[in-house]
């Protein structure tokens, strides 16, 4: 039987990393903090398998976004997909979510390119077929876990805008970056900085 390799053909072990700690919705999480280009490093918080911290992110942001009038939530895949399900549940409201990758069933989509500062490379953004029609005319919440340097977001706007729907609000459990104030209409409950050197 052959050993388990790890991504990049390495085999798994316990990597000691720095740590940036933090308190969000009542709780606390060591977040390891990982070089994601020369000379910039970030704190990584992945709620995925953490439905613990999802559900109480969900529970906060839903306070947040209170009295607002909305209609949908829209995100795009992977790590924030549990987030804006547990949002969903929280409000009633539904949620839709914005593919990487397209997929024949998905049909005719609406597509734009992002550039993320966790993958470091171009991606795509698709809004399926069944999707664009049942957000038009519809006031959308955006919804990421952490928004950085924006990109997915700017993603997220042009395909709201280009299916004709209206955005009431953008939402995160993170803001991140130098200057906080950058983010300062996105409804979130923190904010992480960026590591330099």
């Amino acid at each position: 039987m052959g050993k388990f390799k790890g991504s990049h053909g390495l085999t798994p072990r316990m990597v000691t990393r720095p740590i940036h700690s933090v308190e969000v919705a009542g709780l606390k999480r060591d977040l390891p903090i990982i070089q994601v280009a020369p000379g910039v490093r970030i704190a990584v918080i992945n709620i995925l398998g953490d439905t613990e911290l999802v559900q109480a992110c969900a529970r906060a942001l839903a306070e947040r976004l209170g009295k607002l009038e909305f209609d949908s939530f829209i995100t795009a895949e992977a790590k924030s997909i549990p987030l804006a399900h547990a949002l969903a549940v929280e409000t009633g409201k539904p949620y839709v979510v914005l593919r990487k990758v397209y997929k024949p069933y998905m049909g005719a989509t609406l597509s734009v390119e992002t550039h993320s500062i966790t993958t470091g490379k171009p991606q795509m953004l698709h809004l399926d077929e069944k999707d664009y029609r049942a957000l038009r005319r519809k006031r959308v919440v955006l919804l990421d876990d952490v928004i950085s340097t924006g990109s997915t977001l700017t993603g997220m706007r042009l395909i709201a805008d280009r299916s004709g729907a209206v955005i009431a609000a953008e939402a995160a459990i993170f803001t991140e970056g130098d200057n906080p104030g950058t983010w300062q209409g996105v409804i979130s409950l923190g904010h992480l900085p960026v590591f330099q050197g």
